[in-house]
Order: structure tokens, then C-alpha cells, then sequence
């Protein structure tokens, strides 16, 4: 039986303010974030953050930062951490905050790919609530968008985490992992007009693939790796590694989102189990940006010695799973369905646009520069891919193509507002967002690790073990002081 591993996603969202610019986009975002309109609890502890520890032992003294953003921020002061980032915790666990200017949404834990497919959708709708509300307030436009970058060189992450074993350790994971990384994009990324830095292109896969700098380093805002090295375990540190994967796409088809985790998922099984296909690959930031421009679509990647493809570096992961791993019924379906998209993709392009967004977005181009005469050239292409990640129902590209039945349907809305009202796996994420519902003028700080209660004169500090398994008894708690005994029970 395989160990359970806990994940979720972090969607920084693009914003765009009516009259503003990029020098006043920190104080949009905190305000966007301040005028989410549901229940919340406000007081997030930044005691376990460690942007700058490295999972290869050692502490970075300093981060980098993009020069261009460096200018907007130049002479500038925001203040404290907890007004800066103007942090909300939300009755299903989840975090909703400012981070540089883009506001952030953090699912809950979940131990399944279908149950973080579908806290991520319900992500769009907190975000979005929280963009109208502050748009009633400014009287201007206020736009938000789930992508990757802002077509002037600026990114912005989907960032995700994996509970990972502390003794694993930096070289098996980046041995085992990288080459998932590099290769999944061909089923899970999300597209790009154009090309900001290296290569031209008139289309990529990635939208992110344009910003890597090097195989691995603990950077995320400039220097970008592939394989992020943060050591940030949001647990017990000798227990615990959390992968913090950076170099994914924001995705709108919710089954490319589970496809993205459950591949990195696949890769970490193999690693524990030390059955891991060995792909030494030459270059590995020239080959992500390879295949990402590759529109012949035989994805090469050049090996140490010889050579080979994207498609047979998953098939080596499919096959490595199958002959050495029990797996569960989401894995082998992820297997099943991710084979037959790779044969889809050559022989069925119909299918397989409909359950990858890079395809399905470039089916959406090519109709628009057939029916109005034009090519990639077309400045006006970036405008349809930005409106692709655009996640208003009433305004979304993405939606539209729902609506038509050509890409596969989101979860129906009921189930994404049951999402965010705290229905929820039993991960640790239950034990916070019922906090936050049943005893939110008893906490004191609440972060992914801890939770921090007043109670009568005390202080009481309690850890969320991430590998448990919570019980339902939680919400049955008559008052704190129960609540923490059952919190303290498990284990």
C-alpha cells in the first residue's frame, strides 16, 4: 500500500486595475485581498516561514529580485509582514493573501487529486468575489487572471507542495523528480503566444518555461529553477521535506491540474521506492524551453551520451509504477489516461485539446487567425490567450469553451461553494477552517503547521501533524478546550 501524500497549490493571479499601474500594484492587491467578503480570520503566524533554508543544508543570505520589479519598489515602504501580505484564513483551511503584488490563493491539504482539482476551481470563485467587492469599493475596472505572466516580463508562480520524507533527501528527489518536471508539459501545460527570453517562438506549451535560469536553486522570484531547493517543511523539519514545486502552469481544465499533481506524485512513489527511471539529461533548462517551443511535437531531449523524448521519459515512469508499485485506483487511472492522451495527441487532436489547456487555447488561436485572415504575428492573439485564464464565468474564454462542450466541464458549482463553506478532506485542513468557524475569537494565530488559541489566560499552542488523518468528532467540539484535547490526540 502506498503512503498517502499530501499536497496542495498556491495560484498567484495576475491583476489588472482600471487607471493603475505596476508601481501601485502592491496596494491593489493587499486591498483586493482585505475586501475578500466571506467569513475569515485575520492573524497568520510567520514563525515556521524559511523562504531562505536549502534543502541541500545550508542558508541562503539573501534572496534575489528581479531589477525590474526593484524599480516599481524602489524608495517604497509597506510595513510589517502581516499588513503587507493582509492574510485570510477561510473556513475550509485554505490562505488567501498578498504575495508581491499578486494576490494568492493556497488550497487546503488534500490527499486526492479530484479533491484538489476542485479546491483549486474553488479558489477562482474566492479570488473573484474578492476582485468584485473591491471593484464596488474603487469604482474601477479590477480584473484578475489565472496565468503565468504578464506578456512584459514579468511571471508569477503556481506554486506546488509535496509531503515528502525528510530522509528522501535534495539528490534522489532532484534525480528522480526533475525529468517529470521537465517532460509533464506536454500533458499539462497552459500555453503561451510568443516567446520573453531566450528563443523565439510563435507558440509555446509552457507559460513559465521562459523564466528558468537554472536546474535547481532555492529562488522564486528571480534566478528561477526548475527544481526549487526552499526548505520550508510546514511540519515537524526531521520528519519532513515539503517539495516546492515552481515551475508548473496555472491550469484552467481542472483535469489537467490533477494530472499535473498526480505526475509528480507518480515520480515521488518511484523515488521512496528507489525505482525511479535514471535520465542523466544534458541541459536541463535548455530542454524544458526546447520542448516547450517544439511545435513538431517530437519533444527531443538530449542525454549525456545519446538521446531521446518526452514521450518515452513517461512512458519509463508509467512502466516503472506498473511493475513496481501498488498502486491505487487514481494512480492507475492517471497512468491509463495519461497513455492514451500521448497517442491522442498525434492521432486524435480533437481529444486530446480537450482535456489539455495549451491545446485547447491553440485550437482557439487558429480559428481566430483563420476566420480573420491573419498569423502569430497578430498582436492581438496575447489578448485571446489573457482572456483564456480570465476566470469570470461571465467573461472567461476558458468558460465559453465550457459552455460549448470543447473542453472538459469544471465541478458544478454547488460542489466548488461546498468547497469553500469547509468541505474538506480529513487532513489537517479540517482541523484549521473548523477553527476558524467554530472558535475563530479564540485564536490567535493560525499557519499550516499550528494553530494558536487564547484560552482564559493561556496560551495554548497546538501542531497539526500533516501525515494524520483528522477526525470528524472535530466538528461535534462544544467549546476550545475540547476541541484542543482531540486535536492533541492525534497523532
Amino acid at each position: 500500500m502506498l503512503r498517502p501524500i499530501l499536497s496542495g497549490l498556491e495560484t498567484e493571479y495576475g491583476l489588472l486595475v482600471e487607471g493603475r499601474g505596476a508601481e501601485e500594484q502592491v496596494d491593489d492587491s493587499m486591498a483586493l485581498v482585505r475586501e475578500y467578503p466571506g467569513e475569515c480570520f485575520v492573524g497568520w503566524d510567520y514563525r515556521y516561514e524559511s523562504p531562505r533554508a536549502d534543502l541541500r543544508g545550508f542558508r541562503l543570505e539573501r534572496l534575489a529580485h528581479d531589477p525590474e520589479d526593484a524599480k516599481f519598489d524602489r524608495g517604497r515602504t509597506y510595513g510589517r509582514d502581516h499588513e503587507v501580505r493582509a492574510d485570510r484564513v477561510l473556513p475550509n483551511g485554505a490562505r488567501f493573501y498578498n504575495d508581491h503584488g499578486h494576490p494568492e490563493y493556497s488550497t487546503p491539504e488534500c490527499w486526492s487529486l479530484a479533491e484538489l482539482a476542485a479546491h483549486d476551481c474553488a479558489g477562482q470563485i474566492a479570488v473573484l468575489r474578492a476582485a468584485k467587492a473591491f471593484e464596488e469599493k474603487i469604482g474601477r475596472s479590477v480584473r484578475v487572471y489565472k496565468n503565468n505572466t504578464d506578456f512584459h516580463g514579468a511571471s508569477y508562480g503556481t506554486h506546488e507542495s509535496y509531503l515528502v520524507p525528510r530522509p528522501q533527501g535534495f539528490e534522489n528527489l532532484f534525480r528522480d523528480v526533475t525529468p517529470m518536471l521537465i517532460v509533464r508539459q506536454v500533458l499539462t501545460g497552459a500555453g503561451k503566444v510568443g516567446a520573453e527570453n531566450g528563443k523565439s517562438a510563435t507558440y509555446q506549451l509552457s507559460q513559465r518555461a521562459d523564466f528558468f535560469a537554472e536546474p535547481a536553486n532555492a529562488e522564486t522570484l528571480y534566478r528561477r529553477p526548475i527544481f526549487n531547493t526552499r526548505d520550508e517543511p510546514h511540519g515537524d523539519p526531521a520528519k519532513f521535506i515539503r517539495l516546492h514545486v515552481i515551475s508548473g502552469d496555472a491550469n484552467m481544465i481542472p483535469a489537467c491540474t490533477a494530472r499535473k499533481v498526480g505526475l509528480v506524485k507518480l515520480a515521488l512513489h518511484l523515488s521512496e521506492a528507489g525505482t525511479a527511471p535514471r535520465w542523466g539529461i544534458k541541459d536541463p533548462v535548455w530542454t524544458f524551453q526546447s520542448i516547450s517551443r517544439d511545435d513538431s511535437y517530437e519533444f527531443r531531449v538530449e542525454l549525456a551520451a545519446s538521446w531521446t523524448n518526452a514521450y518515452e521519459i513517461l512512458e519509463s515512469y508509467f512502466a516503472a509504477a506498473e511493475q513496481t508499485l501498488d498502486l491505487d485506483r487514481e494512480l492507475c487511472d492517471l497512468i491509463a489516461s495519461s497513455r492514451q492522451l500521448l497517442v491522442d495527441l498525434r492521432e486524435n487532436p480533437e481529444r486530446f485539446r480537450r482535456q489539455v489547456d495549451w491545446a485547447a487555447k491553440k485550437a482557439v488561436l487558429e480559428q481566430f487567425m483563420a476566420e480573420e485572415g491573419t498569423d502569430w504575428r497578430d498582436p492581438a492573439l496575447q489578448a485571446y490567450d489573457l482572456e483564456y485564464h480570465n476566470p469570470d464565468p461571465e467573461e472567461g474564454l476558458h468558460a465559453a469553451l465550457v459552455q460549448m462542450g470543447e473542453v472538459e466541464p469544471d465541478p458544478d458549482e454547488a460542489d466548488l461553494l461546498a468547497c469553500l463553506d469547509g468541505v474538506v478532506e480529513p487532513t489537517r485542513a479540517l482541523a484549521r477552517g473548523l477553527a476558524v468557524r467554530k472558535f475563530s475569537k479564540q485564536i490567535v494565530t493560525a499557519a499550516w503547521r499550528t494553530i494558536t488559541f487564547q484560552v482564559g489566560s493561556e496560551t495554548v499552542e497546538v501542531e497539526l501533524p500533516p501525515d494524520a488523518t483528522y477526525p470528524a468528532q472535530l466538528a461535534d467540539a462544544p467549546d476550545v478546550e475540547t476541541f484542543i484535547t482531540i486535536l492533541r490526540g492525534v497523532r
